[in-house]
């Protein structure tokens, strides 16, 4: 089976990551859901609070390498090829 069939999450974007949890929130706060779904909720959950979390991080080195003042002159994409 193809990988990306299996796990969708991973293709995901920040913005709609976010919204998923969001609703997956949502329907574990308001409805009566048997356990096994619950579980099952939560564990998607997790995965798009993972890919969230890696996409606000990667943003955040951005933020702090554009406004750094010790590179001078390098872009964005020099940087991240430095060790």
């Amino acid at each position: 089976m193809n990988k990306q069939k299996e796990n969708p999450i991973e293709a995901m974007d920040f913005e709609a990551a976010l919204a998923r949890l969001e609703a997956l929130v949502l329907t574990l706060e308001s409805k009566d859901i048997p356990l096994q779904e619950s579980l099952k909720l939560y564990e998607e959950g997790v995965g798009l609070s993972r890919i969230c979390h890696q996409a606000l991080s990667a943003a955040e080195q951005k933020v702090e390498f554009l406004s750094s003042d010790d590179l001078p002159g390098q872009s964005l994409d020099d940087a991240q090829q430095e060790p």
